[in-house]
């Protein structure tokens, strides 16, 4: 499944690295809603799909962060 590998990859990156996936990910979404609001996007889905990647983001940084406790 896609979402796994892309899981994966995620949990082989440094904390450093989720971060700044996390804000190129919310510059993405800012962009997206931008576009829908303007009548210019095509393909609304991909706010969705946007929306969720930063939770999975969000979600490997705090494990990373409990782990290390």
């Amino acid at each position: 499944m896609k979402t796994t590998k892309y899981v994966e990859d995620l949990r082989s990156k440094s904390t450093a690295e989720l971060n700044e996936e996390l804000v190129a990910a919310k510059k993405e979404l800012f962009n997206l809603r931008f576009q829908n609001a303007t009548n210019q996007l095509d393909n609304t889905s991909r706010i969705k799909e946007v929306r969720r990647n930063i939770a999975r983001i969000q979600s490997i940084i705090t494990e990373k962060a409990n782990a290390a406790q």
